[in-house]
């Protein structure tokens, strides 16, 4: 069976979708550390990142890369922190999370909760902004 992660990318579970091309999706954390906290995926389920090819690996890193500038302008942040830690989800995730303090990308604090409309308002921000 598919993972959570594979069925938000098919569609079959409901995503705050921000982008998605024929390898990647990237959609808003619903569990964020911060508003406009988004996770990118690739659609296979590769469990470790070190574990793609080196040309999904770039084209990965260039679709996060994409949708990172389009977080910055969409949310007022100083920069976009990336983590990849990967022991949560077996399938292969980065974080991008928009900073203005070091703690805003500190994994261990209480996630913050927000509303349908948050969520929606956010997404459509971002996907605004991407280029």
């Amino acid at each position: 069976m598919a993972g959570i992660f594979a069925r938000i990318a098919s569609g079959e579970l409901a995503s705050y979708k921000i982008a998605e091309d024929e390898n990647f999706f990237a959609f808003l954390d619903v569990n964020p550390l911060v508003v406009g906290h988004t996770l990118v995926i690739p659609k296979n389920e590769i469990d470790y990142i070190f574990d793609l090819d080196d040309e999904l690996y770039s084209a990965y890193l260039k679709f996060a890369k994409k949708i990172a500038k389009a977080i910055k302008k969409a949310i007022p942040c100083k920069r976009i922190g990336v983590a990849v830690i990967g022991l949560e989800v077996p399938h292969v995730h980065i974080h991008l999370v928009p900073l203005n303090k070091m703690d805003d990308i500190n994994f261990s604090r209480a996630k913050i909760k927000l509303s349908e409309q948050v969520f929606q308002e956010t997404a459509s921000k971002i996907v605004s902004n991407l280029e």
